[in-house]
């Protein structure tokens, strides 16, 4: 039974029998993502921007084998500290709950787990892609199929800038996946507002981009939808400056054979090497600005 599984906090329950709006977020965030304490901070202060939206935050991980959707600033805490956590996609929970064991969620696992809960927005930093040179190695992260398959609506700045952003948009047009700019026409590229290639939509408003989701699932027409919030103008890195980190990096990965699961947590730690922890400011912002769209959108959908 789904419930034997499933670990609701009290507050995100109530939330969700009441209708009210909630919005997921994911965990791989904390403990790949950022080094300690930044990464607790920051997760904590995105749940805190989302209340102050009128909003309940809902972030998710697997502590113990069980799918935990709100966590407590403990838990965040040992997320944000431990060494032992798994990095948690699609092909890895099953694994982990049997195992009773300690998970942090990417985005594919994440929408899983929320949709399980009945969270239909969720926020990130970042969606994982079409890796470079995926010609030759066919490194395609799961994020991608979990859009096409999910009902849930992903609020990030775009396609990580470490990956071939022109394939990841090819793919997602391929298995029918709506990428839709947040007062955009043009897909954000994670530190940049920029990557040179156009999008197909534009929203300027949550209570557009809610109208458009609902139809979306109302006609049955099932997967997520990738809503491109821009990072923020006064925090947008150099262009010139994060390309060159981070073909230096791609560059490094590839002379140590770098690859798998492994391959983004080191080139955003070599990005953020090389740009003098710039990357890591830049990587913060985006995430309060997307946490703000979402929780705007959460509250757009709860009434309709």
């Amino acid at each position: 039974m789904l419930k034997d599984y499933l670990d609701i906090k009290p507050e995100v329950a109530a939330a969700l029998k009441a209708g009210k709006p909630v919005v997921a977020l994911e965990s791989t965030i904390i403990s790949h993502g950022m080094p300690y304490p930044r990464n607790v901070e920051t997760a904590l202060q995105v749940e805190e921007i989302i209340r102050d939206k009128g909003a309940t935050p809902a972030t998710i991980a697997i502590l113990q084998g069980k799918l935990k959707v709100g966590l407590s600033r403990e838990e965040i805490e040992y997320l944000g500290q431990s060494q032992t956590i798994a990095k948690a996609s699609r092909r890895d929970i099953p694994f982990l709950v049997a195992r009773q064991a300690d998970g942090a969620t990417t985005v594919a696992s994440t929408m899983i787990i929320a949709a399980l809960a009945g969270i239909k927005v969720f926020a990130t930093g970042g969606i994982g892609g079409v890796h470079r040179g995926a010609q030759q190695t066919f490194d395609i992260s799961a994020d991608l199929q979990e859009l096409a398959r999910t009902n849930v609506a992903v609020v990030c700045a775009g396609a990580k800038s470490i990956l071939d952003i022109g394939l990841t948009l090819e793919y997602l047009e391929t298995h029918g996946v709506p990428v839709v700019g947040f007062g955009t026409e043009e897909m954000p590229a994670f530190y940049t507002r920029k990557s040179g290639f156009a999008i197909d939509y534009r929203a300027d408003s949550a209570a557009e981009l809610a109208a458009a989701i609902k139809a979306k699932w109302d006609l049955g027409l099932q997967g997520g939808i990738v809503v491109a919030n821009p990072i923020p103008e006064e925090y947008q890195m150099d262009y010139p400056l994060i390309t060159r980190a981070i073909e230096e990096a791609v560059e490094e990965a590839e002379a140590k054979g770098i690859a798998g699961k492994e391959t983004t947590p080191f080139l955003l730690a070599k990005v953020k090497e090389i740009t003098k922890g710039d990357s890591l400011e830049a990587n913060i912002q985006l995430v309060y600005s997307n946490a703000r769209v979402a929780a705007q959108l959460a509250l757009e959908l709860a009434k309709k």
